[in-house]
């Protein structure tokens, strides 16, 4: 008799599939989880004023921190060629109920979700997905994003879109000046036009925010992941802290030992008292993976080997006695970036920009801020004393960093800045 081979379980990357940008919801918390972040955002906003600026955000829980390699086994940053893959077939499903009708087809989510390092490993991917016959060719921008329109028009038409072609993110292709807008408006005409092979762009919430209110008048039906709520948290954080469901998860919060993981088995019958933490935690990050996967990872912490709670030697004597375990930092003990008050506007300008272009580097903040380089400097120094930005890969500019995010697109908007609607 032939044993069957045990199916490894699927990681849930992509837990809701794609959806209408207009169909998209933020997460719901409790009401007393809201009235409690709104007080804690107005306390932060005095508490900053008075602040001295070198000053560092330090977590206030006494647990021992957990390693940079235990980090990455237990909270890893998602694989985005499985990601890709997942996120082609969602298209493919799109396609054929009719979600999309068109040939080329945009995908809008918010910073930190992925979905830019996905398409970047499209060429990867078999070329069968998507209507595509062949493989798929990513485009990239030109070094020089000033031109005319005409300068514009003649660079497009060099590229081949006659074949399957995919744009990661459509951010990089413009600069919020008056000579940096041609190559995104001539793309936009040419994709409203039709007649173009099959094609994917990816597109920032900030970056679409801009250009939609721009051609008001076109419609072209965005996709965006649907939110994280807290099962899909939970699925995700559970699928890699159980190495793919090899050992048993033991999470419990550090305050009130409530359970965070594993999460309820359906048909369970017996009820045990468990946190919001998951909850809270997809409504503070918005759904976003990248944010929520932040949070998580600033908030795990070694367990003491002195405190063995009764039920884990109960699921010890189950049979878990190899089960990982940790704790969790409740929100209010977690210290997280937060927006320094200022009197001028530099610091929310250049966060604005920063979003909008999913980041630059600081001759492009100085032309598109108007901020002198000069001062410039002493902002991007303060931001980066603050953990709100950070330096990209090989030091070639400057984003805003997924754990200051949430503070900065809620100070954005008390400020008055547009932003997104993710």
């Amino acid at each position: 008799m032939t044993e069957e081979p045990v199916q490894e379980p699927e990681c849930p990357c992509l837990p809701g599939g794609l959806i209408p940008v207009g169909q998209w919801k933020t997460p719901e918390t409790s009401v007393r989880r809201s009235l409690k972040d709104a007080f804690r955002h107005l306390l932060a906003q005095i508490h900053a004023g008075v602040a001295t600026d070198d000053r560092k955000f330090e977590s206030l829980d006494n647990l021992p921190e957990l390693s940079r390699s235990k980090l990455q086994t237990l909270a890893p940053q998602p694989d985005y060629p499985k990601l890709a893959g997942t996120l082609s077939s969602a298209l493919e499903n799109a396609r054929s109920d009719g979600t999309v009708d068109q040939n080329v087809t945009f995908l809008v989510a918010a910073p930190f979700s992925g979905v830019r390092s996905a398409l970047e490993c499209f060429p990867e991917l078999e070329p069968t997905q998507i209507g595509a016959h062949e493989p798929w060719t990513v485009i990239v921008p030109p070094e020089n994003l000033l031109m005319d329109d005409q300068g514009a028009h003649e660079w497009w038409g060099r590229q081949d879109l006659s074949r399957p072609w995919v744009i990661p993110e459509l951010a990089d292709f413009w600069l919020r000046h008056l000579s940096g807008l041609a190559l995104i408006r001539e793309l936009l005409r040419r994709v409203a036009g039709g007649g173009l092979g099959p094609g994917v762009i990816g597109c920032s919430s900030w970056c679409w925010q801009f250009w939609s209110a721009y051609f008001q008048d076109v419609y072209f039906a965005p996709l965006t992941p649907a939110p994280l709520d807290a099962a899909g948290l939970g699925a995700w954080f559970e699928f890699h802290a159980s190495k793919a469901g090899q050992q048993a998860v033991i999470a419990r919060m550090a305050d009130d030992g409530l359970c965070v993981l594993p999460m309820p088995e359906q048909g369970d019958g017996k009820k045990h008292k468990r946190s919001g933490y998951l909850r809270d935690l997809a409504s503070a990050a918005r759904g976003n993976p990248g944010v929520a996967l932040a949070i998580w990872q600033r908030s795990l912490r070694a367990r003491p080997e002195e405190e063995t709670q009764a039920e884990d030697q109960g699921q010890e004597a189950a049979g878990n006695a190899r089960a990982t375990r940790f704790w969790i930092v409740p929100f209010d003990q977690l210290g997280l970036p937060i927006v320094p008050q200022t009197q001028g506007d530099n610091i929310g300008l250049v966060l604005h920009a920063l979003l909008l272009h999913d980041g630059l580097d600081a001759w492009s903040l100085a032309l598109v801020t108007g901020i002198p380089e000069s001062e410039l400097s002493f902002v991007l120094a303060r931001l980066v004393r603050s953990e709100l930005i950070e330096q990209q890969a090989a030091g070639q500019g400057w984003m805003v960093t997924a754990l200051g995010y949430p503070s900065v697109r809620r100070h954005l908007q008390s400020w008055g800045f547009p932003v997104d609607m993710l």
